[in-house]
């Protein structure tokens, strides 16, 4: 499997290189879930542009670390960037994903070419909702939510008709180590890039789950009415994680935007 220690945080992850010019994109998931939700998104772009997936800090087969604010998965995800001789990115974030690829944007925005923001906004949740969710996971562990959780990542149609991933997902996020879940809440909770989305100034794509509980459309909507120029897309019939449940049609969305970005300078993968 492949890890890398930067800056005293080991790292998993996946490095799929290509041949050419075309863009690295780099993808970053949701809380409470690992790299394998971009599994069916990877595996149709393999071969034709870089591909960078990782289990952030606190999550997956990475170390948990020390988590006291978005900043931390910032700083992880701009030195993975450094470590694979990424000049020039498009991020694809997934929730806290992609509030970190705005926080990545805002600190060193000449290295981001498009940004693909998913399911998330510019600040998410309330103080107390997340301290709330805080509370309860700490005295009584992940379990004690998950259910609930699980309802706003999927859709009825998925819970109907997918019980056995769906119990692969309820795994995935259950066996998540509480200090990196945790930790990760707290950094939710206090970051807000309202400010920082009206500064955005590359192509950016805002895409929301119709039936999406946790970061509802009309959140994601205002995220991207926020972004100069950005584009608004809903995808049909998906919750809260639409490279899980609609891959394809997140696919085609990505596809559609990469297509769109104006030929820049020679990329490395």
């Amino acid at each position: 499997m492949p890890f890398v220690t930067i800056g005293g945080i080991t790292l998993h992850h996946r490095h799929i290189k290509a041949t050419g010019n075309a863009r690295p994109i780099v993808f970053i998931n949701s809380l409470g879930t690992d790299f394998r939700i971009w599994d069916e998104i990877v595996s149709t772009f393999d071969g034709e542009m870089p591909l960078l997936v990782y289990d952030k800090r606190g999550h997956g087969l990475s170390d948990i670390g020390d988590i006291r604010s978005i900043d931390d998965h910032v700083d992880d995800l701009s030195a993975l960037i450094d470590h694979f001789g990424l000049s020039k990115v498009v991020l694809c974030g997934l929730s806290v994903g992609g509030m970190i690829a705005q926080g990545l944007y805002a600190r060193r925005p000449e290295i981001v070419e498009g940004l693909i923001l998913c399911d998330t906004a510019h600040k998410i949740g309330t103080t107390d909702s997340w301290n709330t969710r805080i509370a309860t996971v700490e005295s009584k562990g992940i379990q004690a939510i998950a259910d609930g959780v699980l309802k706003v990542w999927f859709t009825p149609a998925f819970h109907a008709a997918r019980q056995a991933e769906l119990d692969g997902y309820w795994n995935m996020m259950t066996r998540q180590a509480l200090a990196g879940y945790v930790g990760t809440c707290a950094a939710v909770r206090d970051a807000d890039f309202t400010d920082a989305a009206r500064r955005i100034a590359v192509p950016t794509l805002c895409v929301a789950g119709d039936q999406d509980g946790s970061t509802p459309p009309d959140l994601v909507r205002s995220l991207a009415e926020l972004i100069p120029g950005a584009r608004f897309e809903m995808i049909r019939d998906a919750g809260h994680i639409p490279c899980v449940e609609q891959p394809e049609a997140l696919t085609a969305l990505i596809r559609s935007f990469i297509a769109s970005l104006a030929p820049g300078a020679e990329t490395h993968g």
